[in-house]
């Protein structure tokens, strides 16, 4: 669950141009915004290192506070990443009242896949559904939600209805629409039947082609 010892110290900063916000990144300062609660919004920086452990935890609450002013609680809303590098570049908190319930994306965990008899019987396990729709208490929120797969057959399907969750996260998504996981029969019987189909087709065409030019050189 999500408690709110993590703390995280930034400092406000006015709206600026693309270029102080790259001298921002060099520094290893991530710009960011505050905003919601009944609140202004605020613009902020914060220590990329630290940034990064805060939110270490998915759906973690962080007692944020702004050029050393009270701490409020927060969460995170939006998260940039460098498409290359994959580090933060930008994000965006949320004020929260830990008294009221929010609405949050949790990561879904598929376990005991290999366990499963479909797929010790060579069976594909496809998971369908990774996160989550819940909502919950900002202190109730889970870093993710894991579900047991091992009793899974072959041609059997999974919904949401099986999913356990835990007291007082409720889920937002349709149960018996949500398709979890599937289990489908083996694939390796038709992509040999491929594979050997190919293979015929390129020894007729090498056989051909020696044929022809069997038939050039005779003339």
């Amino acid at each position: 669950m999500a408690d709110t010892t993590t703390k995280l110290n930034v400092n406000s900063r006015d709206a600026a141009g693309s270029r102080a916000v790259r001298r921002l990144r060099r520094s290893g300062r991530v710009p960011g915004v505050l905003y919601g609660g009944g609140g202004e919004p605020v613009g902020f920086d914060a220590d990329e290192r630290e940034l990064r452990h805060a939110l270490a935890g998915a759906g973690a609450v962080l007692d944020l506070s702004v050029d050393g002013d009270q701490a409020t609680p927060v969460v995170l809303k939006e998260a940039q990443r460098h498409p290359v590098r994959g580090e933060t570049i930008h994000v965006d908190l949320l004020r929260v009242n830990l008294n009221e319930a929010i609405g949050a994306v949790v990561p879904l965990e598929l376990t005991g896949v290999e366990d499963s008899p479909g797929v010790k019987q060579g069976g594909v396990l496809e998971q369908i559904t990774r996160e989550l729709n819940v909502e919950a208490l900002p202190t109730a929120i889970p870093e993710s939600i894991a579900h047991d797969v091992s009793e899974m057959e072959i041609g059997e399907t999974t919904l949401l209805s099986a999913l356990g969750v835990p007291e007082g996260v409720t889920l937002l998504d349709d149960p018996e629409e949500t398709v979890i996981a599937t289990l489908s029969p083996p694939r390796l019987q038709s992509d040999t039947a491929d594979e050997i189909e190919a293979e015929t087709e390129v020894v007729g065409e090498d056989s051909a082609q020696g044929a022809d030019e069997g038939s050039s050189g005779e003339e």
